[in-house]
């Protein structure tokens, strides 16, 4: 791998949060070294109402922002990606989409706050968590130094990130 700017994709089913959240993060910090997307396999059509007001209130830019699947990732006009991380969270047995192909992946499941039952601030919280949960991973996974890492040494570090 090299030192120029990496594609990141983040995959959940409904991306309505968690990947969107991946993106964001990434987005903001770390623009210019990567470039964060977000797909599901079974997309919503729309980014969950709390999602958008906690990044918001986070200081993100949210326009632009859209549930979609990704097959527009696979697309022969997609940016070439060179990491896939699927979010979704195995407790909850959702269906994770596996990506084929060569980029680097791992599964860094986190709980869905859209399934979340309570109070709407049990259920902000819920989004609050995984926030925190991808932030702290993506800080983590930014923070390595890729280019001098081979693919298995790479590989291994990406999948104890999934496990913070």
């Amino acid at each position: 791998m090299t030192d120029a700017a990496y594609n990141v994709l983040f995959l959940c089913t409904g991306n309505s949060a968690r990947s969107i959240f991946g993106e964001t993060i990434l987005n903001r910090s770390a623009a210019g070294r990567f470039w964060g997307f977000s797909a599901g396999s079974q997309p919503r059509g729309e980014v969950h109402p709390f999602a958008l007001d906690l990044l918001r209130n986070l200081g993100h830019p949210v326009d632009g922002l859209r549930s979609k699947s990704w097959s527009e990732f696979a697309a022969a006009d997609a940016p070439r990606l060179d990491f896939v991380f699927t979010v979704c969270d195995d407790a909850a047995k959702e269906t994770c989409p596996a990506w084929p192909g060569q980029p680097m992946s791992a599964h860094w499941g986190i709980p869905d706050p859209v399934q979340v039952e309570g109070t709407d601030a049990e259920k902000r919280l819920a989004f609050a968590e995984a926030y925190r949960m991808l932030k702290n991973r993506i800080e983590a996974f930014t923070a390595l130094p890729i280019a001098s890492l081979d693919r298995l040494s790479l590989k291994n570090k990406l999948d104890a990130i999934g496990k913070l």
